[in-house]
């Protein structure tokens, strides 16, 4: 083995280089997982107060900002009381439902690591009467 090859490989190994190389494989990583998520598709569903499925309610979709919250966009719900919102590119909004006859619910903030973050609801909206 020639001199300047052992030399390079110790140099490889140091700090100096694993540090910079594993910090560049992070925010890679991280940029590829924000592009591949970034549709700004917010998921969920609506139940009854006896967790049963709402077809035909309407969630609507606050954005957040220091002062008020405006509402940006409204859905229905599907007969499986599931609601889809695109294109949202706000990274704080909340959510409310409701549906005449049965209920509001409370308005749920869900809270995005990146603007435009698609996102699943983790539980449903309850409509309370």
């Amino acid at each position: 083995m020639s001199a300047s090859r052992r030399s390079l490989h110790p140099w490889l190994l140091s700090r100096w280089v694993i540090v910079p190389a594993v910090l560049l494989m992070l925010v890679f990583g991280w940029n590829v997982n924000v592009a591949m998520n970034a549709t700004g598709e917010v998921r969920g569903q609506v139940v009854d107060a006896t967790g049963q499925p709402v077809p035909n309610a309407t969630v609507q979709l606050f954005e957040r900002s220091f002062v008020v919250n405006t509402e940006k966009q409204r859905a229905t719900t599907g007969p499986d009381g599931r609601f889809r919102f695109e294109g949202n590119a706000s990274h704080a909004v909340q959510l409310q439902a409701e549906a005449p006859g049965i209920g509001k619910s409370e308005r749920r903030t869900l809270r995005l690591l990146f603007r435009a973050q698609d996102a699943d609801l983790p539980e449903p909206l309850v409509l309370n009467p």
